[in-house]
């Protein structure tokens, strides 16, 4: 795959075979895989600085565990852009598939991590040595698992969809007033809830690093994807990645063309505009900002220079709204 298609990666780690207590010379045993495709690692740097991780279970004659890895661009195009074949969900398999995927996918930093609570990926973020934590990444969890989870360890299903409210609290005063109310229905509940960390599943606490996004949704999508070909052998199944990734950049790439070809036609005058606007316009980081408020504080990329905007009074520091 790497020869056909130079950029890509991968890591591969094996176990000697053993015949009793001896070790078979010359002969060794698949244990995990990584890899993902130079297209994918490409277009990583041009979606939203956010990955979505989860794991899938294979099944038929071959056991073992799918970890994915899923992006977004801002036109909503969800891109997978790492798998790893591994011996299941455990804290030595996560760390394999989040080492490799700091070290040669997401390299950038200040970089969101969406996943369940799963204790293994604890273990993993842990041992990680701050590459998957603050102010490097930013690790928070599917608020979907937290209704589960939730539901899981107090059976009370009337208060499962109040505890995804919470997670969704917008402003810090939505925060406050749906958690009084899970408050008052037991303490018991206001506890487990204060056990998880505000910034790992409210929205309000996020400091944008979610872009909006509370599940995991988008790798279920990919998992849905992958389906069929979740019982072949390690051979077959990396293939098929290869194939149905290769047939989603040559649609998407076509596309692209297309729209490129048709080109769109506008007056002298809108022409003008746009040229006009483009002079203003730069690329920007959204460094924090105050939700509530609707104020952002923006650093231009290009010189460095932090600027507040804020919405409401539509004014920005740079004179130009």
């Amino acid at each position: 795959m790497v020869q056909k298609m130079p950029g890509s990666v991968f890591q591969i780690e094996t176990r000697p075979l053993y015949n009793g207590n001896k070790e078979a010379q010359g002969v060794k045993i698949l244990h995990r895989v990584f890899w993902s495709f130079n297209p994918c690692i490409r277009a990583f740097r041009h979606c939203k600085p956010l990955v979505q991780v989860d794991d899938t279970h294979l099944y038929g004659k071959y056991k073992g565990t799918l970890l994915v890895a899923v992006a977004q661009d801002g036109n909503q195009n969800i891109v997978p852009i790492a798998i790893a074949l591994v011996e299941g969900e455990t804290a030595d398999a996560w760390h394999f598939f989040l080492r490799n995927l700091q070290m040669y996918v997401v390299r950038k930093d200040v970089v969101g991590m969406i996943s369940d609570r799963h204790e293994s990926i604890w273990v993993a973020v842990n041992r990680s040595g701050g590459d998957w934590q603050p102010p490097r990444a930013w690790w928070m969890f599917c608020i979907r698992h937290i209704g589960s989870n939730f539901l899981r360890a107090f059976k009370v299903s009337q208060l499962q969809k109040l505890v995804v409210n919470i997670g969704y609290s917008r402003t810090v005063e939505e925060y406050n007033i749906n958690y009084k109310r899970l408050e008052e229905r037991g303490e018991a509940y206001a506890r487990w809830c204060d056990a998880i960390g505000l910034r790992h599943w409210v929205l309000a606490f996020d400091e944008g690093h979610r872009w909006g996004h509370m599940t995991t949704n988008l790798v279920e999508c990919i998992n849905s994807v992958l389906k069929g070909v979740r019982n072949l052998p390690v051979l077959a199944l990396v293939r098929a990645t290869y194939y149905r990734l290769n047939e989603l950049f040559t649609r998407k790439s076509a596309e692209t063309h297309e729209r490129k070809r048709v080109g769109y036609t506008y007056s002298a005058f809108a022409q003008q505009r746009i040229e006009a606007s483009m002079q203003h316009t730069e690329n920007i980081v959204v460094h924090c900002f105050d939700r509530r408020n609707e104020v952002f504080e923006v650093r231009k990329m290009t010189t460095g220079k932090v600027l507040v905007v804020d919405l409401a009074r539509r004014t920005c520091d740079c004179g130009h709204f």
